[in-house]
């Protein structure tokens, strides 16, 4: 009698290996989930999630970037303050060369100097002398001849355009003498600054001629004299135009003005020593002269008579 077989049936067997499957599918299934959770960079993202909802439902928004720093502006730099600008030296236009004045000298008066111009009272200058031929004692300051050849010539700078015509100077050679010349004429270029060119008359009172060129010093002189001062209206001249010349001035004259309407009106200097009106205005009016030290006279019933020499009953003051 055969002996029956110890297998199973057939539904047996299929249950039983349907059963093996899962136990080995699940045991794999652990295994995997032991190896993330062994991992070096943390959870994976389902025990993630799980984590985050398990500290509070955290909002899943992402974090905010940080805002930047507003940089700071920079500070504006101080502006220097507008200090008066240190002066700096410049190099003048040639002058005489003064010496220096005694410490007694008076000081000339404010304002004087802006009047006076180049050549300041009270003050010693430098210079050479040389001599000419005056003949009748005219020049280009075009006051005529003069019975006194006590006179000279100014240099071209110092004479500044006919500033210097009628100024009385005192003159010093190194001998110790001396001589009073009113300037009448201009010498040219290349006479320097500083440079008188006198009459041989005058020369003649300081040294022999024949010495031609000597070292000297000068300045100004206000004279004592007996004479005013006159006015002269110049060739040509009418109500339409006309040029002015003050003679006999004591002290050298700084302005000529006119009156008009709306009050004194200032003439331009010519260096031929007129002083021109050339629209007319003010031409047979009252004038007004200011000295280099700033004294003022008035003249009154001068009628235009061209190359007539006037006289006025007016003079400066000496100083």
């Amino acid at each position: 009698m055969a002996s029956h077989s110890r297998r199973r049936p057939r539904r047996e067997r299929r249950t039983a290996l349907v059963l093996a499957v899962a136990v080995a599918v699940t045991a794999v299934g652990v295994l995997l989930s032991l190896v993330m959770a062994l991992r070096p960079d943390g959870e994976p993202n389902a025990v993630r999630a799980a984590a985050g909802s398990a500290t509070g439902n955290q909002s899943s928004a992402p974090a905010a970037t940080p805002e930047r720093k507003a940089k700071p502006s920079p500070k504006p730099k101080p502006k220097p303050s507008k200090a008066s600008p240190t002066p700096t030296a410049t190099t003048p236009s040639a002058r005489p060369s003064p010496t220096s004045p005694p410490r007694s000298s008076p000081r000339p008066a404010s304002g004087t100097a802006s009047l006076a111009g180049r050549i300041q009272p009270q003050v010693t200058y430098k210079g050479v002398a040389t001599h000419y031929d005056a003949a009748d004692g005219d020049g280009a300051c075009l006051y005529g001849p003069s019975p006194d050849l006590m006179v000279a010539a100014m240099n071209h700078t110092d004479y500044e355009t006919s500033k210097a015509c009628g100024a009385h100077v005192l003159v010093r050679a190194a001998n110790g003498a001396s001589v009073t010349v009113r300037i009448t004429n201009e010498c040219p270029l290349p006479c320097a600054p500083g440079q008188l060119d006198l009459s041989k008359e005058a020369f003649a009172k300081l040294a022999g001629l024949s010495a031609g060129r000597i070292p000297i010093t000068w300045s100004l002189l206000s004279p004592s004299t007996s004479d005013t001062v006159s006015i002269r209206y110049k060739t040509g001249s009418s109500r339409h135009w006309c040029g002015i010349q003050a003679l006999g001035h004591r002290n050298p004259l700084a302005r000529l003005e006119v009156k008009t309407g709306s009050g004194w009106s200032r003439l331009t200097r010519t260096e031929y020593n007129y002083f021109l009106s050339p629209g007319g205005t003010g031409c047979g009016g009252a004038l007004r002269l200011t000295d280099i030290y700033g004294e003022q006279l008035t003249v009154d019933g001068i009628a235009i008579h061209p190359d007539a020499v006037q006289p006025t009953r007016v003079q400066f003051a000496r100083h």
